[in-house]
Protein backbone atom coordinates (compact mmCIF):
# COMPACT_ATOMS: atom_id res chain seq x y z
CA UNK A 1 0.00 0.00 0.00
CA UNK A 2 1.34 3.41 -1.03
CA UNK A 3 0.31 6.29 1.24
CA UNK A 4 0.91 9.99 0.60
CA UNK A 5 1.08 12.71 3.26
CA UNK A 6 0.56 16.46 3.02
CA UNK A 7 1.03 19.39 5.35
CA UNK A 8 1.14 23.14 4.68
CA UNK A 9 0.60 22.54 0.95
CA UNK A 10 3.65 20.24 0.78
CA UNK A 11 3.21 16.63 -0.28
CA UNK A 12 5.50 13.79 0.76
CA UNK A 13 5.66 10.09 -0.02
CA UNK A 14 4.71 7.57 -1.00
CA UNK A 15 5.20 5.61 2.23
CA UNK A 16 4.31 2.08 3.13
CA UNK A 17 1.75 1.44 5.85
CA UNK A 18 4.55 0.19 8.09
CA UNK A 19 6.48 3.43 7.62
CA UNK A 20 3.38 5.49 8.41
CA UNK A 21 2.81 3.57 11.65
CA UNK A 22 6.47 3.88 12.59
CA UNK A 23 6.37 7.65 12.02
CA UNK A 24 3.14 7.91 14.03
CA UNK A 25 4.72 6.02 16.91
CA UNK A 26 7.78 8.30 16.82
CA UNK A 27 5.57 11.41 16.45
CA UNK A 28 7.37 12.32 13.23
CA UNK A 29 3.94 12.89 11.70
CA UNK A 30 0.84 14.34 13.35
CA UNK A 31 -2.74 13.19 13.40
CA UNK A 32 -3.63 16.47 11.68
CA UNK A 33 -1.48 15.63 8.65
CA UNK A 34 -3.50 14.85 5.55
CA UNK A 35 -3.25 11.38 4.04
CA UNK A 36 -4.36 9.69 0.83
CA UNK A 37 -4.02 6.22 -0.64
CA UNK A 38 -5.72 4.26 -3.39
CA UNK A 39 -9.38 3.66 -2.66
CA UNK A 40 -9.90 7.07 -1.02
CA UNK A 41 -11.93 9.76 -2.79
CA UNK A 42 -10.28 12.67 -0.97
CA UNK A 43 -7.49 13.62 1.41
CA UNK A 44 -8.34 13.13 5.08
CA UNK A 45 -6.54 13.87 8.39
CA UNK A 46 -4.61 10.88 9.71
CA UNK A 47 -6.46 11.20 13.01
CA UNK A 48 -9.75 10.63 11.20
CA UNK A 49 -8.37 7.49 9.54
CA UNK A 50 -6.87 6.13 12.76
CA UNK A 51 -9.79 7.27 14.98
CA UNK A 52 -7.35 9.23 17.13
CA UNK A 53 -4.92 6.30 17.58
CA UNK A 54 -1.19 6.30 16.77
CA UNK A 55 -1.51 3.39 14.35
CA UNK A 56 -3.39 2.85 11.12
CA UNK A 57 -4.87 -0.40 9.85
CA UNK A 58 -7.14 0.14 6.82
CA UNK A 59 -10.29 -1.93 6.70
CA UNK A 60 -9.71 -5.18 4.84
CA UNK A 61 -5.93 -4.73 4.78
CA UNK A 62 -3.83 -7.81 5.48
CA UNK A 63 -0.48 -6.97 7.06
CA UNK A 64 2.46 -8.73 5.33
CA UNK A 65 4.13 -11.52 7.28
CA UNK A 66 7.51 -9.81 7.09
CA UNK A 67 6.19 -6.74 8.92
CA UNK A 68 4.74 -8.95 11.65
CA UNK A 69 8.17 -10.48 12.29
CA UNK A 70 10.23 -7.30 12.37
CA UNK A 71 9.51 -3.58 12.30
CA UNK A 72 10.42 -1.67 9.21
CA UNK A 73 13.22 0.90 9.55
CA UNK A 74 12.62 4.29 7.99
CA UNK A 75 15.07 5.52 5.40
CA UNK A 76 16.76 8.90 5.83
CA UNK A 77 14.75 10.15 2.89
CA UNK A 78 11.48 9.23 4.58
CA UNK A 79 12.48 10.95 7.80
CA UNK A 80 13.55 14.05 5.92
CA UNK A 81 10.28 14.19 3.99
CA UNK A 82 8.22 13.79 7.15
CA UNK A 83 10.13 16.51 8.96
CA UNK A 84 9.74 18.87 6.00
CA UNK A 85 5.98 19.12 6.59
CA UNK A 86 5.91 20.15 10.25
CA UNK A 87 2.82 22.04 11.39
CA UNK A 88 3.17 25.76 12.03
CA UNK A 89 1.38 27.86 14.61
CA UNK A 90 -0.90 30.54 13.23
CA UNK A 91 0.65 34.03 13.56
CA UNK A 92 -1.01 36.54 15.87
CA UNK A 93 -1.90 38.89 13.00
CA UNK A 94 -3.92 36.16 11.22
CA UNK A 95 -5.69 35.31 14.46
CA UNK A 96 -6.50 39.00 15.04
CA UNK A 97 -7.93 39.31 11.52
CA UNK A 98 -10.02 36.17 12.04
CA UNK A 99 -11.36 37.56 15.32
CA UNK A 100 -12.16 40.90 13.66
CA UNK A 101 -14.12 39.12 10.92
CA UNK A 102 -16.09 37.12 13.49
CA UNK A 103 -16.91 40.31 15.41
CA UNK A 104 -17.96 42.22 12.28
CA UNK A 105 -20.49 39.48 11.55
CA UNK A 106 -22.37 40.56 14.69
CA UNK A 107 -22.77 44.17 13.55
CA UNK A 108 -25.94 43.56 11.48
CA UNK A 109 -27.69 42.37 14.66
CA UNK A 110 -27.08 45.75 16.33
CA UNK A 111 -28.38 47.64 13.30
CA UNK A 112 -31.71 45.78 13.26
CA UNK A 113 -33.47 48.03 15.86
CA UNK A 114 -33.00 51.11 13.64
CA UNK A 115 -35.33 49.58 11.05
CA UNK A 116 -38.13 49.21 13.62
CA UNK A 117 -37.82 52.52 15.48
CA UNK A 118 -39.55 55.77 14.55
CA UNK A 119 -37.68 59.09 14.46
CA UNK A 120 -38.85 60.11 17.93
CA UNK A 121 -37.50 56.90 19.48
CA UNK A 122 -34.21 57.29 17.62
CA UNK A 123 -33.79 60.86 18.87
CA UNK A 124 -34.56 59.78 22.43
CA UNK A 125 -31.99 56.97 22.18
CA UNK A 126 -29.34 59.39 20.92
CA UNK A 127 -30.08 61.75 23.80
CA UNK A 128 -29.74 58.91 26.32
CA UNK A 129 -26.43 57.81 24.79
CA UNK A 130 -25.10 61.36 25.05
CA UNK A 131 -25.81 61.28 28.78
CA UNK A 132 -23.37 58.39 29.15
CA UNK A 133 -24.01 54.69 29.55
CA UNK A 134 -24.94 53.62 33.07
CA UNK A 135 -27.42 51.19 34.60
CA UNK A 136 -30.29 53.68 34.36
CA UNK A 137 -29.73 54.92 30.80
CA UNK A 138 -28.94 51.40 29.58
CA UNK A 139 -32.31 50.15 30.82
CA UNK A 140 -34.06 53.09 29.12
CA UNK A 141 -32.21 52.43 25.84
CA UNK A 142 -33.14 48.76 25.84
CA UNK A 143 -36.77 49.64 26.56
CA UNK A 144 -36.88 51.72 23.37
CA UNK A 145 -36.13 48.68 21.20
CA UNK A 146 -39.39 47.25 19.80
CA UNK A 147 -40.29 43.64 20.55
CA UNK A 148 -40.22 42.70 16.84
CA UNK A 149 -36.64 43.94 16.63
CA UNK A 150 -35.64 41.74 19.59
CA UNK A 151 -37.17 38.73 17.84
CA UNK A 152 -35.24 39.34 14.62
CA UNK A 153 -32.01 39.94 16.56
CA UNK A 154 -32.51 36.65 18.39
CA UNK A 155 -33.09 34.73 15.14
CA UNK A 156 -29.99 36.32 13.58
CA UNK A 157 -27.87 35.45 16.63
CA UNK A 158 -29.10 31.85 16.70
CA UNK A 159 -28.40 31.34 12.98
CA UNK A 160 -24.90 32.80 13.31
CA UNK A 161 -24.13 30.68 16.39
CA UNK A 162 -25.37 27.50 14.68
CA UNK A 163 -23.19 28.18 11.61
CA UNK A 164 -20.15 28.89 13.77
CA UNK A 165 -20.74 25.79 15.91
CA UNK A 166 -21.10 23.58 12.82
CA UNK A 167 -17.87 24.86 11.27
CA UNK A 168 -15.93 24.61 14.53
CA UNK A 169 -17.09 21.03 15.10
CA UNK A 170 -16.36 20.02 11.50
CA UNK A 171 -12.96 21.59 10.90
CA UNK A 172 -11.99 23.67 13.94
CA UNK A 173 -12.70 26.89 12.05
CA UNK A 174 -15.03 29.80 12.63
CA UNK A 175 -16.02 31.90 9.62
CA UNK A 176 -13.11 34.22 10.41
CA UNK A 177 -10.63 31.36 10.68
CA UNK A 178 -12.01 29.86 7.48
CA UNK A 179 -11.30 33.14 5.68
CA UNK A 180 -7.76 33.38 7.09
CA UNK A 181 -7.00 29.66 6.59
CA UNK A 182 -6.23 28.77 10.19
CA UNK A 183 -7.78 26.13 12.45
CA UNK A 184 -8.11 24.99 16.05
CA UNK A 185 -6.60 21.64 17.10
CA UNK A 186 -5.89 19.81 20.35
CA UNK A 187 -2.76 21.16 22.04
CA UNK A 188 -1.53 17.69 23.02
CA UNK A 189 -1.89 15.59 19.87
CA UNK A 190 -3.02 17.96 17.12
CA UNK A 191 -6.35 16.20 16.55
CA UNK A 192 -9.78 17.71 15.96
CA UNK A 193 -11.41 19.14 19.09
CA UNK A 194 -14.91 18.15 20.23
CA UNK A 195 -17.86 20.56 20.16
CA UNK A 196 -17.98 21.00 23.94
CA UNK A 197 -14.41 22.25 24.11
CA UNK A 198 -14.12 24.11 20.82
CA UNK A 199 -17.49 25.91 20.97
CA UNK A 200 -19.02 25.91 24.45
CA UNK A 201 -15.84 26.15 26.52
CA UNK A 202 -13.54 28.00 24.15
CA UNK A 203 -16.03 30.37 22.50
CA UNK A 204 -19.26 30.79 24.47
CA UNK A 205 -17.62 31.15 27.89
CA UNK A 206 -15.36 33.91 26.61
CA UNK A 207 -18.16 35.66 24.73
CA UNK A 208 -19.96 35.99 28.06
CA UNK A 209 -16.77 37.09 29.85
CA UNK A 210 -16.06 39.69 27.17
CA UNK A 211 -19.56 41.10 27.49
CA UNK A 212 -19.16 41.38 31.27
CA UNK A 213 -15.56 42.58 31.51
CA UNK A 214 -14.72 44.22 28.17
CA UNK A 215 -12.13 45.45 27.36
CA UNK A 216 -10.08 44.07 30.29
CA UNK A 217 -10.68 40.39 29.57
CA UNK A 218 -10.14 40.93 25.82
CA UNK A 219 -6.73 42.56 26.32
CA UNK A 220 -5.65 39.96 28.90
CA UNK A 221 -6.83 37.12 26.68
CA UNK A 222 -4.77 38.18 23.67
CA UNK A 223 -1.75 39.11 25.79
CA UNK A 224 -1.33 35.40 26.51
CA UNK A 225 -1.23 34.79 22.76
CA UNK A 226 2.35 36.08 22.60
CA UNK A 227 3.61 33.07 24.57
CA UNK A 228 5.62 30.15 23.21
CA UNK A 229 2.61 28.21 21.89
CA UNK A 230 0.61 31.38 21.19
CA UNK A 231 -2.15 30.12 23.46
CA UNK A 232 -4.62 32.77 24.52
CA UNK A 233 -6.58 32.36 27.76
CA UNK A 234 -9.42 30.62 25.95
CA UNK A 235 -6.87 28.32 24.27
CA UNK A 236 -5.44 27.39 27.67
CA UNK A 237 -8.90 26.82 29.12
CA UNK A 238 -9.91 24.51 26.26
CA UNK A 239 -6.38 23.02 25.86
CA UNK A 240 -6.14 23.99 22.20
CA UNK A 241 -3.73 25.67 19.81
CA UNK A 242 -4.33 27.42 16.48
CA UNK A 243 -2.33 26.33 13.43
CA UNK A 244 -2.20 27.25 9.78
CA UNK A 245 -4.92 25.32 7.98
CA UNK A 246 -3.83 22.32 5.93
CA UNK A 247 -4.99 22.65 2.34
CA UNK A 248 -7.08 19.69 1.25
CA UNK A 249 -6.77 18.61 -2.37
CA UNK A 250 -7.99 15.47 -4.08
CA UNK A 251 -5.41 13.01 -5.30
CA UNK A 252 -6.00 11.82 -8.85
CA UNK A 253 -5.93 8.07 -9.21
Amino acid sequence: MQIYLARNNQQAGPYTLEQINQMLANQQVLLTDLAWHQGMTEWKPLGELTHGQLSYLPQGYSEPLQSQISSVSLSKQSIHSANSITATLAPINKRAIAKAIDLVLWLPAFSIPSFYMDNASKQKMIALQEQGINASTQADILALVPTDAWHIMLVYALILLIIQAFLLARSGQSLGKLATKIQIVDAENGTKVGLTRVFLLRSMVFIILNLLFMPFITILDFAFGFGEKRQTLHDRLAKTIVINRLKTTNKEE
